[in-house]
């Protein structure tokens, strides 16, 4: 019997909590390389190299933001603030043709030559590796377009959509016109979004069956909401909000919603359920990525993407394995506790208040993380309708100049029992997504930063303070051990059968064999696990793998510093930002001098 002691209930429910994903600003862009302006190259009389760069970044940042109205709402409140002008509209479109990759890469490589790095100082310099990496990645995958798939079981547009129209604030009037065009927009946006799957499908890349059933699944649950439907009543209530309009104008808005969700939101979803169920069968691989032409190349660069590391698929395969050592290690030396009397005690805390778990987490940080700026959080629930569809919870990253809004969505469905709520929490809210934000923002870096993604940090940070969570319940320090650790085991078994089955070419049979050498048994729950993979390809290495790599950065902390403080430590990490571990790594050392 292994030690690893995973019940189908519990194996289920953190299968379903790792589909997790932050909502944000690049949320519909297949690439993160904008369109670059080149006058950031000429020589500028009377400005330092500091000056002419960030004369550089800022206009970057306004063409970027600009580009449509889903990223200019969501980066920012107050866009004339910061020299945004231009009225952006739709939310853009999902592209394949590599060129425009390619030219923008080119484009930021003219510029960035245009700079003496070493005159630069240490935040423009972490900028201007950021810049260049995005563009060096950007240009890797130009070639892989479509490859990717907008229409991914845990990050998918069909899914992903809805929330941010639900979540699309009205600061004034401007702003409910802005998302009535929006809406009006979908069917154009949805277009593009068919017209890449049916050039997928020609190249023989598009989906397997199972999959494209699941996508159909999860737009006839939008569908079938009907008159019902949260776009309805999320409408009303930020309306209603709006101290500036009448009660007749506030009826007219509510009205125009209904109108553009009946003719065109819905019709949008109908079309894309249609080309879906068309489409399905027309996919050549019902097996992970290594089984398509260029499969392998191509899951190579979406790990380096998803995690931020420059190690390669096996090197990454062997930092698991042998973190799993190390984990198992740890659950061998805690004697005289058993994971059932741990969850147990957890029950019996009392903890199911989410705004309480919230407050203790916030205030439990504070000997071991470093101070953040005060803060607002509202935490809402998942619609019935839509649990089934959406991740446990999610975290809805705020506008750069309006940090003191912060939204956590919580699925009631998804909550088994009060440990979950509180690590979920922890992830999302402190010391995880919220606080990793809020903090970040507090030191004031280069809104071009906002532009790009990085999800071994953002979700192995988020990761990190889950697992570092454990040990703020009310559990023994032994109990904690346990149930962390064995949650780290199990979270590294999804990043190895990810890596298994889209670069090793695991069949089913080879996944429920993995999974029962580690005590792991119900071939139907790990057949889930196997679907969930093939329709997000590198989804749990962003968690997994950026949480070990943030335990390898500590390690090397402690190594080389004299006196180990973990608030020190946090606060270089979080100071440096959202980037790849490799300039994490070059910069955390000197950050905070």
């Amino acid at each position: 019997m292994s030690i690893l002691t995973v019940s189908y209930m519990y194996f289920s429910k953190r299968k379903v909590k790792r589909c997790r994903r932050q909502f944000g600003r690049r949320l519909f862009a297949l690439t993160v390389i904008p369109a670059l302006l080149l006058s950031g190259c000429q020589r500028q009389t009377g400005r330092n190299e500091d000056g002419r760069f960030e004369d550089y970044t800022a206009a970057l940042f306004s063409a970027e933001v600009a580009a449509d109205a889903v990223t200019l709402h969501y980066t920012l409140k107050d866009p004339e603030a910061y020299g945004v002008t231009a009225a952006a509209e739709g939310f853009g479109e999902v592209s394949s043709d590599p060129s425009q990759v390619r030219a923008a890469a080119e484009n930021m490589k003219k510029a960035l030559e245009g700079f003496e790095y070493e005159e630069l100082d240490i935040r423009n310099r972490i900028t201007y590796d950021i810049l260049e990496y995005s563009m060096e990645t950007a240009l890797d995958n130009a070639e892989y377009l479509l490859y990717g798939e907008p229409l991914g079981l845990v990050s998918g547009i069909q899914t992903q959509l809805p929330v941010i129209l639900s979540e699309y604030q009205f600061y004034d009037s401007g702003d409910v016109e802005a998302y009535l065009k929006l809406m009006k927009s979908t069917p154009e946006y949805f277009d593009s979004i068919i017209e890449f799957e049916r050039k997928k499908s020609e190249e023989g890349l598009f989906m397997a069956d199972y999959t494209a059933e699941t996508v159909a699944e999860q737009c006839t649950a939008f569908l079938d909401m009907g008159d019902g439907n949260y776009l309805y009543s999320t409408f009303v209530d930020r309306i209603n909000e709006l101290e500036e309009l009448t009660e007749k104008e506030k009826s007219d808005y509510i009205q125009e919603n209904a109108l553009m969700m009946k003719d065109y939101v819905y019709p949008a979803y109908q079309e894309l359920l249609s080309a879906v169920n068309d489409l399905m069968g027309s996919g050549q691989n019902e097996k992970g990525l290594c089984f398509l032409p260029e499969g392998k190349n191509y899951y190579e660069l979406l790990a380096d993407q998803s995690t931020g590391t420059d190690q390669t698929v096996r090197e990454l395969e062997d930092l698991a394995r042998r973190q799993i050592v190390e984990d198992l290690e740890a659950m061998e030396a805690v004697v005289g506790t058993t994971a059932d009397e741990a969850r147990e005690t957890m029950a019996e805390s009392g903890r199911e208040d989410a705004e309480l778990i919230l407050s203790e987490l916030e205030s439990g940080i504070k000997n071991a993380f470093p101070q953040h700026p005060e803060t607002a959080l509202e935490v809402k629930y998942v619609p019935e309708e839509m649990e089934e569809h959406l991740s446990p919870a999610f975290y809805m990253i705020p506008a750069i100049d309006n940090t003191q809004e912060n939204v956590i969505y919580l699925n009631q469905s998804k909550m088994g029992d009060e440990l979950t709520l509180f690590t979920t929490l922890a992830h999302e809210g402190y010391p995880g997504h919220l606080y990793q934000t809020v903090f970040y923002e507090g030191t004031d870096p280069d809104p071009v930063r906002s532009l790009f993604s990085f999800g071994g940090y953002v979700e192995g940070w988020a990761t990190y303070a889950e697992m570092c969570s454990y040990y703020l319940t009310p559990l023994s320090k032994e109990q904690a051990t346990l149930l962390q650790k064995n949650a780290s085991i199990i979270l590294a078994l999804y990043a190895l059968a990810d890596m298994g089955i889209h670069y090793e070419g695991w069949s089913r049979m080879d996944t429920v064999a993995f999974f029962s050498n580690y005590g792991i048994t119900d071939a139907e729950a790990v057949e889930q696990i196997y679907e969930l993979i093939i329709g997000s390809p590198a989804n749990y290495l962003k968690y997994y793998i950026g949480y070990v790599e943030f335990l390898e950065l500590k390690k090397d902390w402690i190594s080389k510093k004299e006196e180990f403080s973990q608030k020190e430590f946090h606060e270089a990490v979080l100071t440096v930002g959202p980037a790849a571990f490799e300039i994490v790594e070059k910069y955390m050392w000197d950050i905070l001098e």
